[in-house]
């Protein structure tokens, strides 16, 4: 599915699947500085700034599927410097699924988000 897919409404927002099994791998996704709270996605599908997503997050060993929308406010393109992997980072919708999720992503950081490691935002 492509973010320029039209429906009655307006553009169709794309689906993204991300499964994240390591809380290292959580911890380099995660994008604490945004208000509503982010992650970084892996892809090499063409997206720009303002494209809707929805998400289908697996977080560890979280049996629950977060399903949450949101909005792609971060692009890092292909061969970016500093090895970065390519993808988007999405911000939270200002909803009760996007304050669910950043809330459980950060409830399994607990303590880690005051950590200098390098992440794919920064």
């Amino acid at each position: 599915m492509s973010g320029d897919t039209t429906i009655p409404g307006g553009p169709r927002p794309s689906v993204l699947s991300l499964t994240i099994k390591e809380r290292s791998a959580l911890y380099a996704a995660y994008i604490p500085h945004l208000k509503r709270g982010g992650i970084f996605i892996p892809t090499n599908r063409p997206y720009r700034l303002g494209d809707a997503v929805f998400m289908l997050l697996v977080l560890m060993d979280d049996p629950h599927k977060h399903a949450v929308s949101g909005q792609v406010v971060w692009i890092t393109p292909a061969n970016c410097q500093g090895n970065k992997a390519q993808g988007i980072g999405v911000q939270f919708s200002d909803d009760e699924t996007g304050r669910a999720a950043k809330a459980r992503i950060e409830t399994l950081l607990a303590g880690a988000l005051q950590s200098t490691r390098s992440t794919h935002t920064y």
